[in-house]
């Protein structure tokens, strides 16, 4: 499936779901953003620790099993902070899941390469699942979430097999059951994004070329003006993923570029999409 959205179009599908926009978490992504309600670690490095930020649904009940799902944030492996989908994920736990936003190493604060961002992404999958009785929530049901460099993490969370972190369990699968992706870095060879960081192992890295019949369903955002993930590497990634017979939206802006989706109506619009995403999953009631 791919839709067009131009503004006026937007304003006609919001004015659909007015109950939807008055919710708590919409409102608070544009004006001051939410807290979380805690921040627990997930990996020890030498360097230090990295948490997830964590939202729970209003009255989360430990011993019950939500849905849940992992954000992790833009910044080209480069910088970047977890506050960037704060508003995404307070509305997605005040629906009823566990949200989280992953902190993970970028140059800037680590000197760090793309291979320790995936890396640390697919630790904080695989701490999840393995904390999912701690958590409250279902280990079948934990969703990837991110955008650009982050999308790219999460994208290769559920379909890169290398770069694991050798003190992880590797008997806990690092792999997302969904994927929730905007502007998301999916190309990584000659002609994508990244090219000169990864070129020594982007057959590996590269999301785009590592697609396989055990892909999770996927909604992902895209503007017709970004000049960093163009519109013609989201069809090829929708195309391959309807090959192999899997779930894949793609959901087109017009004349939004990179990094639009986390303001005004088209974060309310896609926030709202995300959301009709995860209730046809199950994973929101």
């Amino acid at each position: 499936m791919t839709m067009l959205f131009t503004r006026r179009s937007v304003c006609a599908a919001l004015l659909c779901l007015p109950g939807l926009l008055l919710t708590p978490g919409l409102a608070a992504a544009q004006s001051a953003k939410p807290s979380p309600d805690k921040e627990v670690v997930y990996k020890t490095l030498d360097s230090g620790t990295l948490s997830l930020h964590v939202f729970n649904p209003p009255g989360h009940d430990p011993s019950k099993s939500a849905s849940a799902i992992v954000f992790f944030f833009g910044g080209g492996w480069n910088g970047g902070s977890p506050s960037q989908f704060y508003g995404q994920s307070r509305a997605i736990a005040d629906a009823g899941m566990v949200a989280m936003c992953a902190e993970y190493r970028v140059k800037s604060r680590n000197g760090t390469s793309p291979k320790e961002c995936v890396s640390d992404g697919k630790s904080a999958i695989r701490w999840v699942r393995s904390h999912a009785n701690d958590l409250g929530i279902d280990p079948d049901r934990i969703a990837a979430g991110g955008g650009s460099a982050g999308g790219h993490v999460a994208a290769a969370t559920a379909m890169v097999d290398d770069f694991d972190d050798p003190s992880d369990d590797q008997s806990i699968s690092p792999r997302p059951a969904a994927l929730l992706l905007f502007n998301p870095v999916f190309d990584n060879g000659p002609e994508g994004y990244g090219y000169d960081r990864v070129k020594a192992y982007w057959q590996k890295i590269s999301p785009l070329h590592n697609l396989d019949a055990d892909s999770p369903p996927t909604i992902f955002f895209l503007g017709t003006q970004d000049k960093l993930i163009p519109v013609s590497t989201g069809k090829a990634y929708q195309d391959k993923m309807q090959a192999l017979e899997r779930r894949c939206e793609m959901h087109l802006y017009q004349d939004a570029k990179h990094g639009f989706f986390n303001k005004g109506e088209p974060y309310q619009d896609t926030l709202a999409k995300s959301l009709a995403f995860l209730k046809s999953l199950g994973y929101i009631e």
